[in-house]
């Protein structure tokens, strides 16, 4: 059974009126009707609008970039301060200052190589994806 949340946002979504359109290339709206919903095939108007070449849709993320160490250099500044707080609140009473700057440095000095490794992952699998839909 649904909850009560459930059944108001149900009965409001029904008061409203509203009607699905298409708008095609001159701008002219269509309503569509139900059994042009349910049908799995585009029809002649949703068949122009799609790209060619089957470009799909990404999410709100860019393209992903070739891998620098400069790149890399600056998210490094960005989260030396973070390792910076961490070990000093881990650390509590037992490490001074400068230990924790040297902790602070060791940990910058894995977290760097290995950000630039994994930057380099995510762009050689990107470019193997790019090869793979461009012999398609």
């Amino acid at each position: 059974m649904a909850t009560q949340k459930q059944r108001r946002r149900r009965a409001k979504e029904k008061r409203h009126d509203y009607d699905l359109v298409e708008i095609d290339s001159e701008g002219n709206e269509t309503v569509l009707t139900a059994s042009e919903l349910k049908t799995g095939a585009p029809t002649k108007s949703q068949a122009k609008i799609q790209p060619k070449g089957g470009a799909k849709q990404r999410s709100g993320r860019g393209t992903p970039q070739p891998p620098s160490w400069g790149r890399v250099a600056k998210r490094g500044a960005i989260f030396a301060p973070i390792f910076l707080a961490t070990v000093l609140l881990l650390a509590g009473n037992r490490l001074t200052f400068a230990g924790a700057v040297v902790q602070t440095l060791f940990l910058l000095a894995i977290f760097v190589p290995f950000s630039y490794f994994m930057d380099r992952l995510v762009w050689r699998s990107h470019e193997k994806r790019q090869a793979r839909n461009a012999s398609k």
